[in-house]
């Protein structure tokens, strides 16, 4: 993950994500996986690209177990983006940027 990517677990979680007045796109992710590396630069850059009009969050699956179970969250990389508190869209795998940001504009 990187400095663009607010790092949150199963505690921060409702504050940041659920309570957010933004869109959050959350990253699941695992130290140990290849492509989760690969589409964290990509959402880093969304972020930054996106800064102020959507909030970007990261979740080590191995720290937020809690919420990777009540998300179902069961390969990673995970996109989740949550509006209003709730999940509008989920996108797994190493997913083009393109994608990602189709997927964003429906919801800004």
């Amino acid at each position: 993950m990187t400095a663009d990517t607010l790092q949150i677990d199963d505690e921060t979680f409702d504050a940041e994500v659920l309570s957010s007045e933004l869109p959050v796109l959350v990253d699941f992710w695992a130290d140990w996986c290849a492509p989760c590396k690969t589409i964290a630069s990509l959402v880093a850059e969304i972020a930054r690209e996106y800064e102020g009009k959507i909030k970007v969050a990261g979740v080590n699956v191995e720290r937020g177990v809690r919420i990777t179970s009540r998300y179902g969250i069961r390969g990673i990389p995970a996109l989740l983006l949550f509006k209003g508190g709730e999940v509008k869209e989920t996108l797994v795998g190493l997913i083009p940027k393109e994608r990602i940001i189709e997927a964003l504009s429906r919801w800004l």
